[in-house]
């Protein structure tokens, strides 16, 4: 049963997340018609006996030596059997799965000229829960992701391996028990299936759904921070950010104050409290949040875009038969646009890392050293910071742009390249990083409330931290703390902390 119907060229964000979550997709029938013309004006072009790259002709730098029409079929299978040369471990099943989807939507508009059977072997593939084993490693983004997608269409003509409900089987193994033959591809398929940025696209896209929640996650234990520090909430006075003008500043420091509304803490303070100014982690979460947020927004639109477009080639023109060649497989866009999202969780993790040093340091925050009752003989929070900083240490490392580097491939003939495939796949463990971080932050702030009792925070922010005390106590002594920690992460991955906030927070939409 299909979850999403693909309307090829308009498939909106949400759909794309959906398809990462789980959901099975399936192509609009409307697309039948465009699928079939452009197969028809292939069989038509090679009719001609012209030499056509990619139909009758070599690849890459082999492009000038002609094929007979006797080794067209044998001509597609080489290419996909030869570029299937990826390496490392196997990409996880749901940026595969996406990666697949967005291949179906691109081969479904009508420009790639392949036959209606070929669609419908992709689209019965991910019906049935068929992925392919996908190295991660091998793409340099251009000439498309050529290594990861020929993994992909190997396992569609019964060759290499596929992963059925976590079970890895050989491909024709997997076909058969889903009761598909392997496909035998026609003229262009071959190259038409493995060109594109799709491999790419799926991992930036992946990227951006997880750092999406951790961003929203982070806005409420930021908050919550601030409410064990008992820091001041003027800082997100509307009237502030309507000067500044930046949108996501303006939203960032709306959330914060309404999350903050009604506490007990923040009143207690109001009158008597000597300090005039907070740390900048505090004071400044909608200026550095609210830019992550138009970060994230700006990435986002460019990789709707590209997941609604057509990166193969050459491209079938049916109107007037024509193949014509270009460079749509050149994902710079998706690179510059995982640059940024790398970019935005840097920061996400920076600067929360900062309120948790601030916590557990008694000169800063006002509370017990490191957060326990008995400092000296309690450790307290003091190693989970210490956690907090190595993660952030590791995104600023990785965070460095990879769009910026190129190296020629295929003999010079490819001679600048986006790099966009390790920039994009390297975003899933960033955001796992960042994750972690904001975990520590809810523990810790939490941790930093508690001594605050019996005043409370405001609705939202007890709500949160009432669902992280129903698996997690107080820490009044020392305890083996990963599961703590482990706990805490659950929370923030699965969004859960901000529902049980219950306040509309700004995101991506």
């Amino acid at each position: 049963m299909s979850d999403i119907l693909l309307k090829p060229g308009a498939v909106p964000l949400a759909d794309w997340r959906a398809i990462y979550q789980g959901a099975a997709p399936s192509l609009d029938p409307a697309s039948a018609p465009v699928i079939a013309a452009s197969a028809a004006a292939v069989e038509r072009i090679i009719a001609q006996h012209k030499p056509v790259y990619g139909l009758n002709t070599g690849f890459g730098k082999l492009a000038s030596v002609k094929i007979g029409d006797e080794d067209l079929a044998t001509l597609q299978r080489n290419i996909v059997l030869s570029h299937a040369a990826g390496t490392g471990a196997p990409s996880p099943t749901p940026v595969v799965r996406l990666m697949m989807a967005l291949k179906l939507a691109s081969l479904a508009q009508g420009a790639s000229g392949v036959r209606p059977e070929t669609v419908e072997m992709l689209e019965a593939m991910l019906l049935a829960g068929l992925t392919p084993v996908v190295p991660s490693q091998g793409s340099v983004g251009a000439s498309g992701d050529l290594a990861p997608l020929a993994h992909m269409a190997a396992a569609m003509i019964g060759v290499g391996q596929i992963e059925v409900a976590g079970q890895v089987l050989s491909a024709e193994g997997a076909l058969a028990r889903a009761g598909l033959a392997p496909l035998t591809l026609g003229p262009k398929e071959g190259l038409a299936l493995l060109n594109g940025t799709q491999f790419s696209t799926a991992n930036a896209l992946a990227g951006l759904f997880e750092t999406e929640t951790i961003f929203r996650s982070a806005l409420v234990t930021g908050a919550l921070a601030t409410e064990a520090a008992k820091g001041s909430d003027t800082p997100f006075d509307p009237r502030i950010h309507a000067l500044r003008r930046q949108p996501g500043q303006i939203e960032t420091a709306d959330a914060l104050r309404r999350l903050m509304t009604g506490s007990a803490i923040r009143a207690s303070h109001l009158v008597d409290d000597a300090r005039v100014q907070d740390p900048y982690c505090l004071r400044c979460q909608p200026q550095v949040m609210g830019a992550v947020l138009d970060l994230l927004r700006q990435a986002a639109t460019t990789l709707e875009i590209e997941a609604n477009g057509v990166s193969d080639n050459p491209l079938i023109f049916p109107d007037t038969d024509e193949a014509l060649s270009g460079g749509n497989f050149h994902a710079e866009p998706v690179a510059f646009a995982a640059d940024m999202i790398a970019l935005a969780i840097c920061e996400i993790g920076s600067i929360t890392e900062r309120r948790i040093a601030m916590l557990v340091d008694p000169a800063l925050s006002g509370l017990p050293a490191f957060l326990t009752p008995q400092p000296g003989l309690n450790s307290g929070f003091m190693i989970p910071q210490v956690t907090a900083a190595a993660l952030v240490s590791e995104n600023k490392q990785r965070a460095t742009p990879a769009s910026v580097d190129s190296l020629p491939t295929s003999a010079n003939q490819e001679d600048h390249v986006s790099m966009a495939a390790h920039g994009a796949r390297r975003l899933l463990d960033m955001a796992a990083n960042a994750n972690a971080i904001v975990g520590i932050e809810l523990l810790a702030a939490a941790q930093g409330c508690d001594f605050h009792a019996p005043l409370r925070s405001s609705g939202p922010l007890e709500a949160a931290r009432a669902l992280l005390r129903a698996q997690v106590p107080m820490l009044d002594h020392d305890r083996h703390f990963h599961p703590d920690m482990e706990a805490a992460n659950a929370l923030v991955r699965s969004g859960a902390l901000v529902t049980a906030a219950a306040i509309a927070l700004p995101g991506l939409a």
